[in-house]
């Protein structure tokens, strides 16, 4: 369900700007792949109403493009190889809002990549400092070196992390916007240094509420989530409306799904999301 709240704000808001609303599978790491997840993903989309301009981008398909990249971060310097275990992190690493924020052990340590070592490659965030204005949350500001730390572009196993893949895509697609949930706010100025630091644009961000359980944790996996049953798209949508605080009325659940997106469309009023309560957000 937070995932379909998601995908229901970007795509109205997409719809407000008569903008194009894309859809990109990102499935680049291989480990943790589910079989099947990427077409029923596909799949419930378009059992709920949802329109995407152009072809569907798999991230897995662009693995060269982030490559250079990050051969590119660690040629001039921006970025280093680092040998650290996650225990050793662990003993001397400080917690922050996105993990552990690594010291920085290995920045002047100038170890070669592709020695008998198992390297990962860092970001080096020394001195970065990011503000940007989120348009639901507000004004962010990070001192990424003291608050993320130097954060990997390339993990010791040769896959390249996320944050440098969707930053390299969202340049490459064009992206002007960005629609997600406030569990990812966190990291944005990660991503933001990361834009800088390739000499890429940094898109808008909003983040909307995370859907949470009953605990009051993200809905996720780990928190006993289900998947959305499709056959239940137009009462799927009037929830995910209603997380947004948009208030569909009373009956629309029982509407068509073309009805439900009718009403969506006309009614959507973004401002309804600017707050920021303590994260992680609470449904309305």
């Amino acid at each position: 369900m937070g995932s379909l709240a998601a995908a229901i704000a970007s795509y109205l808001d997409a719809q407000a700007h008569a903008g194009e609303w894309l859809v990109r599978i990102e499935d680049i790491d291989p480990p943790r792949a589910v079989p099947g997840a990427a077409d029923a993903i596909v799949t419930a989309l378009a059992a709920h109403g949802f329109r995407w301009h152009g072809d569907i981008i798999y991230q897995s398909r662009n693995i060269d493009r982030f490559a250079a990249s990050a051969d590119a971060l660690l040629a001039d310097g921006r970025a280093y190889a680092c040998v650290c275990s996650r225990e050793q992190i662990r003993q001397v690493a400080a917690s922050g809002p996105t993990g552990k924020i690594y010291p920085g052990t290995c920045r002047s340590r100038a170890i070669a990549p592709g020695g008998a070592a198992a390297c990962s490659i860092r970001l080096n965030t020394s001195a970065a400092n990011v503000t940007f204005d989120d348009r639901f949350c507000g004004r962010v500001d990070c001192d990424v070196e003291r608050e993320i730390g130097d954060f990997i572009i390339r993990r010791k196993d040769g896959l390249i992390a996320y944050s440098l893949a969707v930053v390299v895509d969202d340049h490459d697609q064009h992206i002007t916007d960005i629609v997600r949930g406030a569990d990812l706010l966190d990291f944005t100025p990660a991503q933001i240094c990361l834009q800088r630091m390739l000499g890429l644009a940094t898109p808008r961000y909003a983040h909307i509420p995370v859907v949470c359980a009953p605990s009051g944790d993200k809905l996720s996996k780990q928190t006993g989530a289900t998947a959305v049953d499709n056959a239940h798209a137009a009462a799927n949508l009037v929830a995910g409306l209603a997380h947004l605080r948009q208030a569909p009325p009373a009956g629309l659940a029982a509407a068509t799904t073309a009805d439900v997106w009718a009403w969506a469309i006309e009614n959507w009023r973004p401002e309804k999301l600017r707050s920021r309560p303590d994260r992680p957000m609470a449904p309305a």
